[in-house]
């Protein structure tokens, strides 16, 4: 089998203007979730939401809607688009897997992100498909069910541990990226004028920190399930938001992580308009 073939077939297909434009169809998508999903946590925190302040809920509200279902169709395709782009990337971290020190490294560390990613968009892909094709239902209570399952595996509860940790982690990495402004790496700021740079970075930093808040607070929440041995602690992104809300100053400070995730939202917009260049 001629792997050194197919690495460069996936990389031409990266490259492919064909992929780009449905990968920027995708990032569109992600935008338009994250607006959908802070738009019910605003409803939640000032008592007129009911649904699911999550990806399922997002995508149930865009499917209530007129033309919802074929645009639901064509976020499903962008997003699927967007996993094969970032798949694409593994060809290009190949190389620096087989190095070693540093440069090996940052491709370890570069894997694993784009994998993380893949799996994401992979999930709201289908995700988009079940609710565009009818088949869709909100998540609550998913969480619970899939956690208990895991408690009956071998080791079940250690891995409900691990998942509690990088979710936390992956939170805390959210805020880092948004401190530090290295999502400005995610933009062809090149092409960006003086006033759209600025508009992007303020986008960032306000909504990667939100962003982060949030999947860590699904972390703790599932690790507090792991400690106490009870999957009904565990819970998804609008049980994290839920518990937000019943903190001190919970509707100010839901307010203000719903603002954060609109924030990404339109980040992504200017993802689809100006991605990076590889």
């Amino acid at each position: 089998m001629n792997t050194s073939g197919g690495a460069a077939a996936a990389g031409r297909a990266g490259n492919s203007d064909a992929l780009e434009h449905l990968a920027r169809v995708g990032l569109i998508a992600l935008g338009i979730v994250h607006l959908l999903i802070a738009w019910l946590a605003l409803q939640l925190a000032w008592g007129g939401g009911s649904g699911s302040a999550d990806q399922s809920g997002a995508m149930a509200t865009l499917a209530e809607q007129p033309l919802g279902k074929p645009l639901l169709w064509v976020l499903t395709v962008g997003l699927l688009a967007l996993a094969v782009w970032q798949l694409a990337e593994l060809t290009r971290k190949v190389p620096g897997l087989r190095s070693t020190g540093e440069e090996r490294k940052k491709a370890v560390t570069g894997t694993v992100k784009t994998v993380a990613k893949v799996v994401v968009y992979v999930f709201l892909a289908i995700t988009a498909f079940r609710f565009a094709s009818g088949g869709g239902q909100s998540s609550s209570g998913q969480e619970q069910q899939t956690v208990a399952g895991v408690f009956a595996w071998p080791g079940g509860r250690f891995l409900v541990g691990i998942a509690a940790l990088v979710l936390i982690g992956v939170g805390v990495y959210h805020v880092h990226k948004g401190v530090t402004k290295r999502f400005m790496k995610e933009i062809d700021a090149a092409q960006t004028s003086a006033g759209e740079r600025r508009t992007i970075e303020r986008l960032g930093q306000v909504g990667y920190p939100a962003k982060g808040v949030a999947l860590a607070v699904v972390g703790g929440l599932l690790g507090w399930a792991a400690v106490t041995f009870d999957a009904a602690k565990a819970s998804g992104l609008d049980g994290a938001l839920r518990t937000l809300l019943e903190a001190p100053f919970g509707k100010a400070l839901l307010t203000l992580v719903a603002l954060g995730i609109a924030a990404f939202g339109v980040f992504a917009f200017f993802r689809a308009r100006y991605p990076e260049r590889t």
